[in-house]
Formats: structure tokens, C-alpha cells, sequence
């Protein structure tokens, strides 16, 4: 298994309880009720539809969560390739208890390989020439989940949240510049990442004489991102440094083979995890 792929434990504990509370608030699965208890099912979790495998712990998890004898061995590992009809895993219990559970395991399959499989078109298709990152723009109570599914289909993770870094977007800078702003979030967090959301190839260069160790180039066509590059590259000749530089801000898939031959580190987009369509994804017993 590898770790860095999974979201953390804890988070998908505590996601897959809440998950579980919602389908069963008040009185339990109703309708398993009616199911003989002495009644045993074995099952496999299969693909539907060709995509990357997501959500492996969360689906594991659920099933723990309803009953613990049930069993669930993967043949899939979590981020890989899957074909429509593959066989992603078997599964054995109590046959009551597996149909409980079974819902919400798959909604967390399809929900996040539906992300992993998002994300690795977009990495193909930036085919090396910048890193693919997520934003923020995640489901409230999921980004840890998501932004793993992510991780799962080759992108990497934008900060998680507001205490991981400084990013100085244009409302920030009311009542201030980008140069002041900088200086300010260094005095006040040292060690911490500063990010400056740039709309000009002047803001740009303020923001990389001012020390800002990440620019956002936003909503900038091709031309105006390789003509930052162009700029961060001259700086860096003459003072051994340069920020880290992302694209974001209304870069589809039609143009990110565009974005990606700039010259630039990384691309964003907010698609990747608030529309990614769901994998289709079942439990045939």
C-alpha cells in the first residue's frame, strides 16, 4: 500500500461515521432488517467503466464501520488503471450487513476514482511539462479525501487549507500593495510559504522582486505566462532565486497542453475536484 496515496485514517474514519450516521439516522437499515440473519453473501466490487481506482480506504472503512467480519480484499491498488468489468475486489459477510454498507462504500469509490481518473487525463495531457494541482474548491468535509484522490491519479495537492500558507489574493491587497504585503506576511510567519496572485506581468515582477516565493499568474492567455516565465528566468539569472509559478483561472482541459508547453510549474484548476464526474462503479453478488 502506498501511504502517501490514502488520506489520512482519521479523516476517514471519522468521514465514512458521518457518512454512515446520515444513512441511518433513526432507526438502521430497514430494509436489511427483513434479511435472514443466518444468510451469507460473497460479492465482488467491480469497474463499469475504464478509470483510475480512488477511494479504496474509505470503502474498506464502511464496510468495517457496519461489521467487522465482513471481509474486503482488494485485487486493485489504490491509483491504479482499471477497465470497464475488472474485477476491483471480493468481498465476503453477512449478507445483511453488506448490502447496508454497500452504498456508501460505493458512493466514496465512484465519487473519488471519478476525481483520480479526472486527474490523470490532465497529467497525460500536460505530459510532464507542469505539475497538475488541485485547488480548495473541494465538497465541505471531503478535502482530505479528495485532495488524496488526487494524489491517486498523479496530480499533486495546492495548500490545504488557509493555516498552510500565506496566498495574497487582490482583495488581500485593499488598502496595501503587493510589496508591503509581502514583507508583512514574512515579518509575521517566517518559514511560511508566500503566494501572490498576479493579473499582469507587472504585478509579476513586484511580486518576485518583493520575495514572494510563489506567484499565481491568473486568468493570463499562453503568451502572457511565458512572457512571466521569460521575466522569473532573467531574475533568477541575475539573483540565483525565482518563485515557484502556477497558471490558474479558466484553463480547461481543451488548452492545458498550451499552458503546460510555458514553461510554467504548475497548473490549477478548481474542475478537478468541484466537477468531476463519478466513475461508475458496482457490487455484483
Amino acid at each position: 500500500m502506498v501511504l502517501y496515496l490514502h488520506p489520512p485514517q482519521i479523516e476517514v474514519e471519522a468521514s465514512v461515521r458521518r457518512a454512515l450516521q446520515e444513512d441511518l439516522t433513526p432507526l438502521g437499515d430497514l430494509t436489511a432488517a427483513l434479511v435472514p440473519a443466518e444468510a451469507k453473501a460473497r460479492g465482488v466490487l467491480a469497474a463499469r467503466q475504464d478509470g483510475v481506482l480512488a477511494g479504496t480506504a474509505c470503502a474498506t472503512e464502511a464496510f468495517r464501520q457496519i461489521d467487522a467480519t465482513i471481509a474486503v480484499t482488494w485485487e486493485v491498488a489504490e491509483g491504479e488503471k482499471i477497465e470497464a468489468g475488472q474485477v476491483l475486489a471480493r468481498l465476503e459477510g453477512p449478507l445483511a450487513t453488506v448490502l447496508t454498507a454497500e452504498r456508501t462504500a460505493l458512493n466514496y469509490l465512484s465519487h473519488l476514482s471519478g476525481i483520480a481518473t479526472v486527474v490523470a487525463h490532465w497529467v497525460a495531457e500536460a505530459a510532464g511539462g507542469a505539475v497538475v494541482w488541485d485547488t480548495r474548491k473541494t465538497t465541505p468535509g471531503l478535502r482530505a479525501l479528495e485532495k488524496a484522490a488526487v494524489r491517486a491519479g498523479g496530480g499533486a495537492n495546492h495548500r490545504a487549507n488557509l493555516s498552510d500558507w500565506v496566498m495574497l489574493k487582490d482583495n488581500h491587497l485593499t488598502g496595501t500593495d503587493i510589496s508591503s504585503a509581502v514583507a508583512q506576511a514574512k515579518q509575521k510567519w517566517p518559514g511560511r510559504t508566500v503566494h501572490v496572485e498576479c493579473d499582469s506581468p507587472e504585478q509579476a515582477q513586484e511580486a518576485t522582486a518583493a520575495g514572494a516565493d510563489a506567484l499565481l499568474l491568473d486568468n493570463m492567455t499562453p503568451a502572457v505566462v511565458k512572457e512571466c516565465v521569460a521575466a522569473a528566468q532573467a531574475f533568477e539569472q541575475q539573483h540565483g532565486r525565482r518563485p515557484l509559478l502556477e497558471a490558474s483561472g479558466g484553463i480547461t482541459f481543451e488548452v492545458l497542453a498550451e499552458y503546460a508547453a510555458t514553461g510554467v510549474d504548475c497548473i490549477s484548476s478548481g474542475s478537478l475536484t468541484n466537477s468531476a464526474p463519478a466513475l461508475d462503479i458496482g457490487l455484483d453478488l
